[in-house]
């Protein structure tokens, strides 16, 4: 019962943790300020290392055609909000400009629904992604939808046309998902590379 004892050594730690003079009580010019400290998550390192062509990749140079088999909710990691077992950016999925990418999306997770696009954000994972894909057709029917979205044990097939080189990601619009890492990077090469980097 002396818990209410903590309440201000916390509170003198944290205040003894955001720095300053013990003289200092404002600005220059003497008015009151406050400080405040803002953590911010680390950001995700990126993998990197050499391509590799897992079994759900597969690539037709001369149809030049790509063809992703993504299941969500691969493994029960993460509450099962990961795509093949990966989440937060552990994966960068690249595929050659201008190549049709058809991705077959199923969701193996036995409670809740999940979708899949292509977006344009890189840092902010904290919020929902706004459900516009950067490629037209590179996203699943009622992609923020808890209710309408892929649910468990349905697929969902998507193609669209690699059209712009450049970083972007794979993610869950889902609200909340990509806030717990229902995310992973992909690039679209303009040299022509095609693969998949991370664990």
């Amino acid at each position: 019962m002396r818990n209410y004892l903590l309440i201000p050594a916390i509170a003198l730690t944290l205040t003894a943790c955001v720095g300053g003079d013990a003289g200092d009580t404002g600005d220059a010019d003497g008015s009151a300020t406050s400080q405040a400290v803002i953590l911010r998550p680390a950001a995700p390192v990126t993998p990197s290392g050499p391509m590799t062509m897992p079994d759900w990749y597969r690539i037709d140079h001369d149809a030049k055609a790509v063809r992703l088999t993504v299941t969500g909710g691969a493994i029960p990691d993460n509450n099962y909000w990961n795509f093949n077992g990966r989440i937060k950016g552990e994966l960068v999925i690249t595929v050659p400009q201008g190549y049709t990418v058809t991705i077959d999306f199923r969701n193996d997770d036995p409670i809740m629904a999940h979708s899949l696009g292509i977006s344009p954000e890189l840092t902010n994972f904290a919020t929902p992604p706004a459900p516009e894909p950067v490629f037209a057709g590179a996203i699943t029917e009622q992609a923020q939808s808890m209710t309408e979205a892929t649910m468990p044990g349905e697929m969902e097939t998507i193609e669209f046309v690699a059209g712009t080189p450049g970083e972007y990601s794979l993610v869950c619009y889902v609200a909340g998902h990509t806030t717990l890492g229902m995310w992973l990077y992909f690039n679209v090469s303009e040299s022509g590379k095609a693969g998949v980097q991370g664990p």
